[in-house]
């Protein structure tokens, strides 16, 4: 049986697309019968340890950390059972998960995400514990084409496999009660004269919310629009908004944010850079076509004028083109647009396919990592085991 010892900094209940992410994607392999054991770093304190989930409060010092939870694993879990260990982005699953792959001489899986590429490939503190995570990985995989063409081009000897993001169209619909609040909240915030600008989520720097806003302000359309932001957001920003209709609401549970969604003319992801977003495709699903930057996920998917508007990430001009667009647009053509998104999503974002992706993935890995044990040799890998009295000793 495949059990797969999956490490990671995002899992509920965290909240953001890192934790929906990793949360579906240890559903769906439980679904598929692959038995998942949780290493959670958890930087929140208070949080509840459950099932098979190991939670462990990062300290100030990342090597106690990590050296205190090999010690736990040991006597929490059957490391003899596990058959791969994933890590799932973020620099502590980074740092542990090789060296817990090779003192089990498992396999190791690493999941890059986005920001393990964005910030660790730029620094140079991060730097060494991304190219040692990748080099000692058996199967390394991305979330978008960008991503892949990245790796490989820093290292010919990766060839990286795409996976993007999927959904649970089985959890992720509308109901009537979502629409009915979606209109209420029209009804009592908007001016019926302008179509609702959506951005949700972390609203980061990254996410160019900044260079959206601004850019709307300088197209001289503002009054065409309500934006709606919906998560964190630093407040000094939001007022940089002035000359803008805006609503901020803090962010809310997942499902929450369905009515948000169905009251949003456009949802928006300007980001200057970035991973396959979760808003992307929970905003297709509904129906919601997008105002986009071209690039990570939404370049993969995305198709101008088709189910989206889409700019060429921080620049302007492209950008209050998009913004004139969405302002003239009809509203048979906005409908239609929304249309194609849902359809869209529903053929490249199926959280199902993604899934059978994963595990595919993991019987390649086990195949990989056999062969290049058998080419080095039996006295080139040593196993460590614990015995009853808890002393290392080798296989």
């Amino acid at each position: 049986m495949t059990r797969v010892l999956f490490i990671t900094e995002n899992y509920p209940p965290d909240r953001g697309g890192m934790g929906e992410s990793c949360d579906r994607i240890v559903r769906g392999l439980t679904r598929a019968g692959v038995a998942v054991d949780v290493v959670h770093f958890d930087r929140k304190p208070g949080h509840a340890k459950s099932g098979a989930h190991v939670r462990i409060a990062v300290e100030d010092d990342p090597a106690h950390t990590i050296n205190l939870l090999w010690n736990r694993l040991q006597t929490e879990l059957d490391l003899d059972a596990t058959t791969h260990v994933v890590a799932f982005g973020g620099l502590m699953p980074l740092l542990a998960a090789p060296a817990f792959a090779a003192w089990m001489a498992r396999p190791l899986v690493t999941l890059l995400r986005g920001n393990e590429l964005d910030a660790g490939l730029f620094d140079p503190r991060r730097r060494p514990i991304l190219d040692d995570a990748l080099r000692r990985s058996s199967v390394v995989c991305t979330v978008t084409q960008s991503q892949a063409e990245k790796v490989a081009g820093l290292f010919p000897e990766i060839r990286p496999h795409v996976v993007g993001n999927g959904i649970d169209f089985d959890l992720w619909q509308a109901t009537d009660g979502d629409r009915k609040r979606a209109a209420a909240w029209r009804a009592q915030n908007v001016d019926p004269s302008r179509r609702v600008l959506g951005l949700f989520g972390h609203l980061k720097v990254k996410k160019g919310v900044a260079f959206f806003v601004e850019s709307l302000i300088r197209s001289g359309l503002a009054d065409r629009f309500h934006l709606l932001l919906v998560g964190e957001i630093d407040p000094t920003l939001l007022e940089t908004f002035a000359p803008v209709a805006v609503t901020h609401v803090q962010t809310v549970d997942r499902f929450e944010l369905i009515p948000f969604y169905l009251a949003s003319d456009f949802v928006v992801v300007p980001s200057h850079y970035d991973g396959f977003p979760n808003v992307m495709i929970e905003a297709m699903a509904l129906g919601r076509p997008l105002i986009a930057s071209n690039t990570g996920g939404m370049r993969d998917v995305l198709t101008h004028e088709e189910n989206a508007l889409i700019f060429a990430p921080g620049d302007a001009h492209t950008c209050r083109d998009a913004i004139a667009r969405a302002a003239a647009m009809r509203d048979d053509d906005l409908q239609r647009m929304g249309a194609s998104a849902a359809a869209l999503a529903r053929f490249r974002c199926d959280a199902n396919e993604e899934m059978r992706k994963y595990t595919v993935i993991l019987s390649e890995a086990k195949d990989l990592f056999d062969a290049a044990a058998r080419r080095r040799g039996p006295s080139s890998s040593v196993r460590l085991r614990m015995t009853a009295g808890g002393i290392p000793c080798e296989d």
